[in-house]
């Protein structure tokens, strides 16, 4: 049996972990709560990010046409469809998407106004021993000369997702610093797919020091991202969150916290999950979309609702179901 002292130490310990995971729960359930009112529906700027069966020879004319009348009427403006992954020394084998052509041609023809963006990333080595290496400068040239080259094949914008992308990165900032000089000359897009903000002011720095990982960015450094881009998307999802309610509290909060961070003038998405895992970080009953729509809706109605440039993204084509689709419409229609 424990003495005195003991207990004592043992009910602080409780006291310091677990009052503060409560009291953070609530935050989250009551940020869910209310109406998001008129205005907080599409902007007519969405997005989806569509699997490497566009441009590798598995999807066919049918394939497009259904997916053509699967997305009239929405507010879908880009398509970041997977051409990569990068080599880890940042070049991009051209044999990775034989059919771009065909599929941007085919899009162009079929549904006037999209844009087809090449999605490219690779894993960075920021945790592990392989990886792509952004501390390298010739490892940041050669993802440039791959931006050049998906351009070249006929892309209309780039869309980067690297990952696990640690705050405060100067390397990146650098990388699209780079990068946006050539799409500005190109006329064309730079987008990239965004780490969460950090909810609380020391939420990384724990976990930071006591995994070794990176979750989330920090508000400024996040802000230091969008301003180097046309577009940013949020991926917000895999929250680790184990109720809707918490979710939609969650989404509403990281949608408030990028819209203070982003500028104006770059188009801001957040993420919707059209996936149905189920893992410690993700729970398909609680990462709904219907909760993503309304959490989404609930931040940009409480922090700037007049904000144009500003859509959801939807995470991912091969994955979706109907009722993913019809979440989406209904909510954010």
């Amino acid at each position: 049996m424990l003495g005195t002292w003991p207990r004592r130490i043992a009910f602080g310990l409780v006291l310091v972990i677990v009052v503060p995971v409560l009291t953070a729960g609530v935050a989250l359930r009551l940020n869910f709560t209310g109406d998001p009112g008129d205005g907080t529906r599409t902007r007519g700027r969405d997005a989806i990010w569509l699997g490497h069966a566009w441009v590798d020879g598995r999807k066919k004319d049918a394939d497009l046409a259904a997916f053509a009348a699967r997305i009239k009427g929405t507010g879908i403006k880009d398509l970041y469809v997977h051409a990569g992954p990068l080599e880890h020394d940042g070049t991009l084998p051209a044999s990775r998407y034989p059919r771009a052509s065909w599929l941007i041609d085919a899009v162009h023809r079929t549904m006037p106004g999209i844009r087809v963006q090449a999605w490219l990333g690779d894993r960075l080595a920021s945790e592990g021993p392989d990886g792509l290496r952004l501390e390298r400068a010739a490892s940041r040239e050669a993802v440039v000369g791959s931006a050049r080259q998906i351009l070249d094949a006929g892309f209309d914008g780039v869309h980067f997702d690297l990952e696990p992308l640690h705050s405060g990165d100067a390397h990146y900032l650098s990388l699209l610093d780079d990068l946006h000089v050539l799409t500005r000359a190109r006329a064309v897009p730079l987008s990239v797919a965004a780490h969460q903000i950090d909810p609380l002011p020391a939420a990384q720095t724990v976990l930071g020091a006591v995994s070794g990982r990176g979750k989330w960015w920090s508000q400024k450094y996040f802000g230091q991202v969008a301003r180097r881009v046309d577009q940013i998307a949020v991926m917000s999802y895999d929250t680790w969150m184990p109720l809707e309610g918490l979710y939609g509290g969650y989404v509403a909060e990281q949608t408030a916290l990028a819209l203070e961070a982003t500028p104006r003038d770059t188009d801001l998405l957040m993420g919707l999950p059209f996936f149905h895992e189920n893992d410690l970080g993700h729970h398909a009953s609680a990462e709904t979309v219907a909760a993503a729509v309304r959490g989404t809706r609930l931040g940009l109605g409480r922090t700037d609702r007049g904000r144009e440039r500003f859509g959801v993204a939807l995470y991912v084509d091969f994955a979706a179901e109907d009722g993913d689709w019809a979440a989406y419409w209904e909510g954010w229609h």
